[in-house]
C-alpha cells in the first residue's frame, strides 16, 4: 500500500528480501525521509554484478550497476538538501539499451548502455533494504511504497520480525500536517497519519466538508456547556464563584448563514451571571451584536454597515472579542426571547463556539455530546456557496473587539464588538464605475475637439469664396454664409 514502511533507527540495520530478478530489466521506486547526509537504500549483489541506489551525500542520489562490463552510474543533484525530513520520490529504470534515474520531480538523468559487451544482471545474494552486504553505510529514516518490476515488497511486515527496524514511519505530520484544514489536527499512525476533526466545525478526511443545516421555524439546537471545574461540582458554592478565578481571554464566534427572513435570531449563548451574546438579524435587515458584559449594566448593541443580508445568499460571520464564560442559563433577555419566538428559517453552517461545534455535535454525535434538537433538522449542502445558486457570491464578514476602541455604532457604554465589516462587492462596484466615468469623460472631450476643428475648417472655406466669387453683393453674401453654414451642420450630425 501507499503507506507501507519501515524506519531504520540505526545505519547497521537493514531488512532482507529474495535475490531481485532483473536480467534484462528493472524498475524500482520508493519514498524516503531522512535526516541523516547519506546511505544505501537498497542493494543486491552477485558474483561480480551488482545493483545499488543510494543517498550519496546531501544533495544527490546515486544508481549504480555493473552486468560484467564494469559499473555504470547514474546520478541526479538536487537544488536543496534531501536530508530535510520530507519525503522524495526514486525511480531507477534500466534495460539493454539505457538506464535512467528520477528523483522528485527532476528531470530525469539517463545513461547508454556499452553498444557491446554483456547485458544480463545476474545476482545470486539476498536483496538488502536500508542496509548492505558490502559494508557501505546503510540508511537512517524511512522508506515507504516500495516496488521493484511492479511488486510492492512489504516492508512492515518484515520489520515485524527483524530486530533493529520498525514497521511504519513516524513523523508524518511534518511532511503531511497541512492537508488537516480548517482547524483540524494532525494525528500520527504507524502507517500514516489521519486529521482530527473534533476541534473543527468540519468534518472529512481532511476536515474540508462544511456541516450544514437546514431550519425550519419551529427548528431550534441547545448545546449545554460543561462545568470547567469537575472537583467542584458538588461544591456548595454558587456558580459565581467557581468561575470566579478563570479569566477568559476571548471567545472566537463563527457561522454561516444563508436565509430570505428578517429580522432572525442566529446564535444565543447566555452565561451563569446572566451575561449573554446574541447574533441576529434586525427588522432593518442588518447584521446586528447584542451583549451584556455586566449583569447590573444595559445590553450593548452594535448593528452593521451592510444591508440586504436576508437575500439567499452564503454569508459568513466571525466574531472574535473578550466574552462571557458560557452556561446554560435558561434567563432570557424579553427582546431577544419575543426574536426567539419567530423562529429560524434557512441555512445555517459550520456554527463554532471556540472549540465547541454545536450544530455538527447535533447532526453527527447526537447521542454522545450535551445536545438537544426541537423540530425538524435536516443536514444539507445549503451551505456551499453554490448550492442555491451557482452564481451566488459567498460575503464574509470579519468581526473583531478590542477594549481599547469604540465601536462604529453602539448603543450604551460598553466596549465595541466590531470593528470593520468589509464588502468586497461596494469596492470593485465603485473601481467600475469610476472607468466608465474616465472613458465618457474621454469620448465627449474628443468629440467636441473634433467638432471645434471641422467647424473652423468650414468657416475658413466659405469666407473664402465670399472673397472671391461675390464681394460686391453683401445680401447674396450673407445669404450664401448662411446656406454652407448649414450645410456644414447637417454633414456634421450625419
Amino acid at each position: 500500500s501507499l503507506w507501507n514502511a519501515a524506519f531504520f533507527d540505526k545505519e547497521t540495520s537493514y531488512l532482507h528480501f529474495p535475490t531481485f530478478h532483473g536480467e534484462l530489466s528493472a524498475d524500482i521506486s520508493f519514498l524516503f525521509k531522512t535526516t541523516a547526509s547519506s546511505g544505501v537504500f537498497l542493494e543486491n549483489l552477485g558474483i561480480k554484478d551488482f545493483i545499488r541506489i543510494e543517498l550519496s551525500s546531501s544533495t544527490q542520489v546515486l544508481f549504480s550497476f555493473d552486468v560484467g562490463n564494469g559499473p555504470l552510474e547514474v546520478q541526479v543533484e538536487a537544488a536543496v538538501p534531501l536530508n530535510d525530513n520530507r519525503w522524495h520520490m526514486v525511480r531507477a529504470e534500466r534495460n539493454i539499451k539505457e538506464a535512467s534515474l528520477r528523483l522528485d520531480d527532476l528531470p530525469a538523468a539517463t545513461q547508454e548502455a556499452p553498444a557491446d559487451g554483456h547485458f544480463h544482471l545476474q545476482l545470486n545474494s539476498q536483496l538488502f533494504i536500508g542496509g548492505t552486504a558490502s559494508r557501505q553505510k546503510g540508511f537512517r529514516g524511512c522508506i515507504r511504497s516500495l516496488q521493484l518490476n511492479g511488486v510492492t515488497l512489504d516492508l512492515e511486515e518484515r520489520a515485524n520480525i527483524t530486530p533493529g527496524v520498525r514497521p511504519g514511519c513516524p513523523g508524518h505530520c511534518s511532511s503531511y500536517g497541512f492537508l488537516c484544514q480548517n482547524r483540524g489536527g494532525c494525528e500520527e499512525k504507524a502507517n500514516g497519519f489521519y486529521c482530527d476533526c473534533g476541534r473543527s466545525a468540519h468534518t472529512g478526511v481532511f476536515c474540508q466538508t462544511e456541516v450544514s443545516a437546514t431550519f425550519k421555524s419551529t427548528t431550534s439546537v441547545s448545546y449545554t456547556f460543561r462545568e470547567p471545574y469537575e472537583v467542584v461540582r458538588n461544591s456548595s458554592s454558587p456558580p459565581s464563584s467557581i468561575y470566579s478565578e478563570a479569566t477568559l481571554r476571548g471567545e472566537n464566534i463563527s457561522l454561516s448563514f444563508r436565509t430570505n427572513q428578517s429580522p432572525a435570531l442566529l446564535l444565543y449563548v447566555s452565561s451563569y451571571s446572566r451575561e449573554y451574546l446574541a447574533l441576529l438579524i434586525n427588522k432593518h435587515d442588518k447584521l446586528e451584536v447584542r451583549y451584556k458584559l455586566d449583569s447590573s449594566r444595559e445590553a450593548e448593541v452594535v448593528r452593521s454597515r451592510v444591508r440586504t443580508l436576508a437575500n439567499g445568499q452564503l454569508h459568513t460571520v466571525t466574531v472574535r472579542s473578550p466574552f462571557l464564560l458560557p452556561s446554560d442559563s435558561e434567563d432570557l433577555d424579553p427582546d431577544l426571547a419575543r426574536l426567539g419566538s419567530l423562529g429560524f428559517s434557512g441555512c445555517l453552517s459550520v456554527v463554532s463556539f471556540n472549540s465547541v461545534s454545536p450544530l455538527k455535535a447535533a447532526l453527527l454525535h447526537p447521542d454522545t455530546s450535551p445536545v438537544s434538537v426541537s423540530g425538524p433538522l435536516l443536514q444539507s449542502s445549503c451551505g456551499s456557496s453554490a448550492s442555491a445558486n451557482p452564481y451566488a457570491a459567498e460575503n464574509k464578514h470579519h468581526l473583531s473587539g478590542r477594549t481599547s476602541a469604540r465601536p462604529a455604532s453602539s448603543v450604551g457604554s460598553g466596549q465595541p464588538l466590531v470593528n470593520a465589516i468589509r464588502t468586497e462587492s461596494a469596492l470593485i462596484g465603485g473601481v467600475i464605475a469610476l472607468v466608465i466615468f474616465v472613458v465618457v469623460t474621454g469620448l465627449a472631450v474628443t468629440a467636441r475637439f473634433l467638432y471645434r476643428r471641422k467647424e473652423t475648417y468650414r468657416s475658413q472655406e466659405v469666407k473664402g469664396v465670399k472673397q472671391e466669387e461675390i464681394p460686391e453683393f453683401p445680401f447674396n453674401n450673407q445669404t450664401c454664409s448662411q446656406t454652407v453654414s448649414g450645410e456644414s451642420q447637417k454633414e456634421y450630425f450625419i
